[in-house]
């Protein structure tokens, strides 16, 4: 696989399990992350809810893009991410799998392009695309009345 680009983000640790996210875009906001207890004091989330986070998001952005392309109406998706931990054969908290809902509104349903885009925007999502390749994890498409309109696993 060629290398198709790169960034750096810069972490620093606050006080006890607290650590300070910089990204690397100018008028992105810093980001708090913190452990739950009994480590840290639960101030932001912790790496599995930002990994759970990253692939909901992700999904989310190629959907959009596949229906709309640049301009997306407003409020017209909502996302579940559902992140299942268990524990490995050496008692150690691994993330099992994951289970991500993106609820519809009608401005999506209706729009010609989708269709087309509820069976091909998954191959487009970097980071859901890349967890798959250790992370069993389910996609389902409802609508806003909870009917499924489209599920892969």
């Amino acid at each position: 696989m060629s290398e198709e680009g790169r960034f750096k983000i810069h972490l620093e640790q606050q006080e006890g399990f607290q650590i300070n996210v910089a990204f690397d875009w100018k008028h992105a906001a810093d980001l708090l992350m913190d452990e739950p207890p009994p480590l840290g004091e639960q101030k932001g989330p912790n790496a599995s809810r930002l990994l759970a986070a990253a692939a909901a998001n992700c999904l989310s952005a190629s959907l959009l893009y596949c229906v709309f392309k640049e301009e997306p109406p407003d409020n017209c998706l909502r996302a579940e991410a559902v992140c299942v931990m268990v524990r490995n054969e050496k008692k150690r908290l691994r993330v099992g799998r994951m289970e991500i809902t993106l609820i519809l509104g009608e401005a999506v349903t209706a729009s010609p392009r989708f269709a087309r885009c509820k069976g091909l925007f998954e191959d487009f999502c970097v980071v859901s695309a890349s967890i798959r390749q250790g992370i069993p994890m389910r996609v389902t498409l409802r609508d806003e009345a909870g009917n499924v309109l489209h599920e892969t696993e």
